[in-house]
Parts: C-alpha cells; sequence; structure tokens
C-alpha cells in the first residue's frame, strides 16, 4: 500500500514538473516590459534627468533598493558613453548601463547584470512631444532564456518590472514638474 501511495507521489509530481515545462516552453523568446507618462514639461527639461546618471537619485525606484549601494560614474558626463555601474550588498545586485543612443526624442540604454543573475537587456526612454506636454515610455526588452521562461510561468516580468517602471516615471514627472 504504501509503495502504491509512494509510486502515485512520484508520478504525479513527474507529471507537474511536466507541465510547467511545457508551459515554459510555450513562453516567447524574448520579453518586453513598457510603460508611459504624460509629464507637463517639454522634453529638453526631462531627457537631462534621464540622460545623466547621477541624476536618478531623484526618480528612480531602483536607487532606493539599497543605501550602502556602491556607484560608479564614468565615460562622458550624460548622455551617449556616459555609464554607471553598481554593486549592491542587497537587493539591487550589480550591474552596469551605458547610454547607447541620446537623442532629445530617445535615450537608449545597454543595461547588463551581473548579480543576481547574468542577464544583458536594452532599456530606453522615448519623449513625445505633445503640445505642452511630454509622453514619456520607459521600456525594457531582452532574451528570455528557458530558466527565465520557468519563472514566467509563476511571476509575470511584465507585472515585478512594470511596478518599478511606474513608480520611477510618477518620480520623474514630480521631478520634470517642478
Amino acid at each position: 500500500m504504501l509503495k502504491k501511495i509512494l509510486l502515485t507521489l512520484v508520478l504525479l509530481l513527474a507529471a507537474g514538473i511536466a507541465i510547467v515545462l511545457g508551459m515554459a516552453a510555450g513562453k516567447p523568446d524574448t520579453f518586453r516590459v513598457e510603460r508611459s507618462v504624460t509629464i507637463q514639461a517639454p522634453p529638453e527639461k526631462i531627457t537631462p534627468l534621464i540622460e545623466n546618471f547621477q541624476n536618478w537619485s531623484t526618480w528612480s525606484p531602483y536607487e532606493k533598493l539599497d543605501p550602502a549601494m556602491k556607484r560608479t560614474f564614468s565615460g562622458a558626463p550624460s548622455g551617449k558613453g556616459a555609464v554607471y555601474a553598481w554593486d549592491g550588498t542587497g537587493n539591487a545586485g550589480a550591474g552596469r548601463m551605458e547610454i547607447v543612443e541620446a537623442t532629445p526624442q530617445r535615450v537608449g540604454i545597454q543595461l547588463d547584470f551581473s548579480k543576481p543573475f547574468t542577464a544583458h537587456n536594452m532599456a530606453a526612454f522615448t519623449l513625445q512631444p505633445q503640445g505642452a506636454t511630454t509622453q514619456v515610455t520607459w521600456s525594457m526588452d531582452g532574451p528570455a532564456p528557458f530558466v527565465s521562461k520557468v519563472m514566467q510561468v509563476f511571476f509575470s516580468m511584465d507585472t515585478m518590472i512594470g511596478r518599478d517602471f511606474e513608480a520611477g516615471l510618477a518620480n520623474l514627472k514630480a521631478a520634470a514638474e517642478k
């Protein structure tokens, strides 16, 4: 009887694992997270807050994750070629960002994480003037390796990162509208 129960449990566990792996295999090979906000300011007032990494402390939700985080700024002071590296002791992990594109309408950032996992993504801020306001869209795109797809069976990447983007855009709006 005990043998039958154990065999049933093993078969159920195997079936559960097979279902999760099958669901993961059906996930896309890439991901995209995107959020937008309308800011009562022209792009030229908003862009310096984005393309100068030292200004991120005024609006980025990621800056508050780890007060003891070590920050290094190098390359250009702002715009294309500006580099920001961080190494956190807690939730911030470690990584590096480099601005690879900077125009009045778009700031493109190569985003490389090294802790707690390795990932290479592209982030972008697009600024579309609309009269006296500007629509700012923050997006991130990247590959979704199989381990990431398995995690996506249980957690929504869009929801997790999207909340941070929403908070950051709200902070950016407040800073630009001062």
